[in-house]
């Protein structure tokens, strides 16, 4: 991401957004770039304000995207030198350019589809595989959106969907550019080569103490404990309260009567699938078919094998073709040979799992849970109020987790939060942020409650810091004695290797060289630049190989941490027309090429401002002199 951060900037939109950025935030005066805004504006494209808590929202997430990558949340500063408030902006000024677009065009997508497209989110599918209100309104209030900020950006989406798909749905790429990639991508290579290893060179002398002190010096920074923090971490949620909730029968039997009628699953069959690799086989199974023969009994007389789907609902299926053949079949056992990708297939369903309406036994468990939620919900302001006064009274957390009956985790920690993964609540979208509240926290004063959305609030106390400091020569002996003895070994292989391929470069025999390491040179079976399934010949060794010419020698590390020296004899060159996933992946990738450009003209049209207070604001940095 940040390497897409980075080629956005050298664009000429970032150039602008990067010169405000710097303007501002280096406080050289920002009175050029801010008109009639409102405090709660961040920037405005053409006719289309992006506000504080839109711009607030994305940055976050792409804090939390980084620090998952990093191990770590990134400062405001950190951010800013990495580029992420303004990748944010660009971003966000492309989709208001675009969204313009699309409204002068006339484009748009009816209430009914839009409620289709949010229905057949199986993101919002709960454990019956049907759109769940419940679930949907838990993930956006997780998430900071509205119902109405979230059904805008479908719409949008529909909107952009229609306008790229009728604007470049049908792009072409050239023969000569798919011809080109094909040989890229398939062409191959045959090698010799031999390996050499420590076994080939003198070992390294013991090391000294003297030199053992030198390089802990030299390397102090790679051989220091992580500060770590203690806390005791209580979760308010209405699932933690839900928890300790526990309806009646007679309460889960009368929610079942009253909604039951809603209460249906649908149909799963197990579906089964194999690719016929010519029309022979095509016919042998259309045969059997005819004849009332079962799938099982056609598959062993076949010889071939079946791929397992799943079982799966119809929806679940991405395949339209697939999923109508399979939901069309009779029933178990029965099978039909369909068109697929260059050969014919065939599905077959092995299993079906009956939908309609779920009986009590199988929806009791959903249904109380359900039951204790809202019962939680219906509470939760009442007792965080009560847990804030309690808090503010310095009241301690284990009090607080017996009064109510939550849970209390003791949590040893890193900045990094991995040990976050304990408690019951805290997502992995969000141990960053809680890590780097509790190492921000004081030891013995409050600390503010983290607030994820309208009902998740996370209570910590931090009890116990253990700084972070440098570790001794004898704490580290080994691993010290180690590196130094890893890094002489490699730099003697290095020296070896550059020896061996001036020798080739020489005219010296590739055989006579392998022979004077007590080898022979080994032939390759013709590999591609992703080498082959073995670490021996790796992606390293290949992008190594296809390098140079068709003759080309030289070195290159592979996955066993070996040298390999090789020498190319043959080169293979890939045969036939590109096939269908290759021309998919060009074609896409020129789309999106267009699709950008076009992008850019839009937003290269509209007048374009930002308001660097409020931006500053937002990213919680400090301007003044």
């Amino acid at each position: 991401m940040l390497d897409a951060l980075r080629r956005i900037g050298r664009t000429w939109i970032g150039k602008i957004v990067g010169i405000f950025l710097i303007i501002g935030l280096a406080g050289f005066g920002i009175s050029n770039v801010i008109f009639d805004f409102g405090s709660n504006v961040v920037a405005r494209v053409g006719s289309e304000d992006i506000t504080t808590q839109e711009f607030a929202r994305v940055y976050q997430q792409e804090l939390n995207r980084v620090a998952g990558q990093l191990g770590y949340q990134p400062t405001p500063q950190q951010a800013l030198a990495m580029g992420i408030p303004s990748g944010v902006l660009i971003s966000l000024t492309s989709e208001a350019a675009i969204a313009q677009a699309t409204g002068k065009l006339g484009l748009g997508v009816s209430d009914e589809k839009l409620r289709s497209i949010v229905q057949s989110n199986q993101d919002f599918f709960g454990m019956l595989g049907r759109f769940d209100r419940d679930l949907f309104n838990r993930a956006l209030s997780a998430s900071g959106y509205t119902e109405a900020e979230y059904l805008e950006l479908e719409r949008r989406q529909a909107r952009r969907d229609q306008f790229e798909t009728g604007l470049l749905g049908g792009t072409t790429t050239s023969q000569t550019a798919l011809n080109l990639l094909q040989h890229y991508q398939n062409d191959k290579r045959t090698i010799e080569y031999f390996i050499l290893n420590a076994g080939n060179i003198d070992p390294p002398a013991a090391v000294t103490d003297e030199e053992l002190t030198a390089y802990l010096s030299a390397h102090q920074v790679d051989y220091r404990t992580k500060e770590t923090r203690t806390a005791e971490i209580l979760v308010l949620t209405p699932d933690s309260l839900a928890a300790k909730k526990t309806p009646t029968e007679d309460e889960i039997r009368a929610e079942y009567e009253r909604t039951k009628d809603q209460l249906t699953k649908l149909e799963r069959r197990q579906i089964q699938q194999v690719s016929l690799p010519d029309e022979t086989k095509a016919q042998f199974f259309e045969a059997q078919k005819a004849a009332g023969v079962k799938f099982a009994e056609a598959l062993t007389a076949s010889g071939l094998a079946a791929t397992d789907l799943g079982l799966l609902a119809k929806s679940e299926v991405t395949d339209p073709n697939l999923a109508e053949a399979a939901f069309g079949l009779p029933g178990v056992g029965d099978f039909a040979i369909i068109a697929g990708i260059g050969a014919k297939r065939v599905v077959a369903v092995t299993a079906i799992e009956p939908g309609g309406t779920v009986s009590y036994e199988d929806a009791k468990a959903d249904i109380a849970k359900k039951l204790a939620v809202d019962a939680a919900k219906a509470e939760y302001a009442d007792i965080q109020d009560q847990i804030e006064e309690l808090r503010a009274a310095f009241r301690p957390l284990k009090e607080i987790s017996e009064r109510y009956g939550l849970p209390l985790v003791n949590v040893t920690l890193t900045a990094e939060g991995d040990a976050l993964s304990a408690v019951a609540g805290v997502t992995e979208e969000n141990r960053p942020r809680l890590a780097n509240a509790i190492f921000a926290a004081e030891q013995g004063k409050l600390s503010a409650a983290l607030t994820l959305g309208g009902t998740n609030n996370i209570y910590y106390e931090l009890a116990k810091v253990e700084p972070a400091r440098d570790q001794t020569l004898e704490e580290v002996r080994p691993a010290v004695t180690e590196a130094i003895t890893n890094e002489q070994t490699k730099a003697a292989l290095e020296a070896e290797a550059k020896k061996v391929v001036a020798e080739l470069d020489a005219g010296t025999s590739f055989g006579v060289l392998a022979s004077q390491y007590n080898q022979t040179a080994i032939v390759s079976a013709p590999i591609g630049r992703s080498g082959d399934p073995t670490p021996e010949l790796n992606a390293q060794v290949a992008a190594a190989v296809f390098s140079g010419g068709p003759s080309a020698h030289g070195s290159a590390i592979n996955g066993n941490g070996d040298t390999v020296i090789y020498h190319v004899t043959a080169v293979v060159p890939a045969e036939g027309a590109p096939d269908e996933r290759t021309k998919t992946l060009i074609e896409n990738a020129t789309r999106q090429a267009l699709y950008a450009e076009l992008i850019a003209s839009f937003r290269q049209d509209l007048p374009f401002s930002v308001n660097q207070q409020a931006l500053n604001s937002v990213l919680a940095l400090d301007t003044a002199q």
